[in-house]
């Protein structure tokens, strides 16, 4: 299917509002992205021009680079977060589990949500048996915490038309690979419906940093700025705000005073909750009976 047979044109003003509980106005989905980088590949992004103009391999400057954020930066957004509080929604390679199982009992032990994230970092286009490695992924992940993922994104949101059907039958519940909307949405698949939940592309460090090249500062105004309209907006109908960061970027010695700064504004703010994916989702599910499919 195409995705206007999955999800149908619907304009915001023409659909009833969706209601948080009472005293919640907006939802902060948090989201920290945890990767693969496969030194036998091409890396997946590059922040250096290879010399000549030619990329070589082993890339091993960007390797180092991702490595960076798996060794040191990931600790600081974690320190960061347990300070606040806040449980974060980890989009995870499940190939993570496997060769930074550090990482991943620290997220583990901390109660973090596990999203799918492909099994290691390369489009899904590239995958030789989509099927197969969305079921490894699922597998892999629910070994290592317990728990089947409800959820999943798709390396640089990449998905062929066929991948909802795929995850869908692999049990996954919701997706954030669809960035079309403020408020969760649903998806037909062959396999029943999938929710999309509402995850930014610009509220994300490597569109803002690697991508649109923003001084490490534009993290706060773009979240604040971001934050003070759809809070606004949250007087009449609910609201999810989502942002995404990769240890690489975010945990930086340079960036991670924003990336600190915005949580720790946000978590001030009357009527804002931290929620992950599954309690999006939960939340969504509860009132879908009351108000019929939307």
């Amino acid at each position: 299917m195409i995705p206007s047979q999955r999800l149908p044109y619907s304009a915001i003003v023409d659909r009833a509002p969706l209601k948080l509980p009472r005293g919640v106005r907006l939802v902060v989905w948090p989201i920290v992205n945890v990767e693969v980088w496969d030194i036998g590949r091409a890396m997946p992004r590059q922040a250096l021009p290879p010399p000549t103009g030619v990329t070589l391999h082993p890339d091993l400057p960007h390797w180092a680079w991702h490595e960076y954020g798996m060794r040191v930066g990931f600790w600081r957004l974690k320190a960061a977060l347990d300070r606040l509080k806040i449980t974060p929604t980890l989009s995870v390679n499940a190939r993570v589990c496997l060769d930074y199982p550090r990482v991943a009992q620290a997220a583990r032990d901390a109660g973090w949500e596990f999203m799918g994230h492909s099994y290691d970092q390369r489009p899904i286009h590239f995958e030789p048996n989509q099927r197969a490695m969305i079921r490894r992924a699922v597998k892999v992940i629910k070994t290592y915490t317990g728990k089947q993922p409800v959820g999943w994104l798709g390396p640089g949101f990449t998905e062929t038309l066929d991948t909802p059907d795929l995850l869908a039958e692999a049990g996954i519940k919701y997706v954030a690979d669809w960035p079309v909307d403020d408020e969760p949405c649903e998806l037909k698949t062959k396999h029943g419906t999938l929710l999309s939940l509402p995850y930014s592309i610009e509220l994300n460090d490597i569109a803002m940093m690697m991508v649109q090249h923003h001084p490490a500062s534009e993290f706060v105004t773009r979240c604040m700025d971001y934050f003070d309209r759809v809070y606004a907006e949250s007087k009449s109908r609910a609201k999810v705000m989502s942002i995404a960061v990769h240890p690489y970027i975010s945990g930086t010695p340079y960036r991670i005073k924003y990336f600190e700064q915005v949580l720790a504004a946000l978590r001030k703010k009357p009527g804002v909750v931290f929620w992950t994916g599954e309690q999006i989702m939960n939340w969504y599910a509860a009132g879908r009976g009351k108000r019929g499919k939307v």
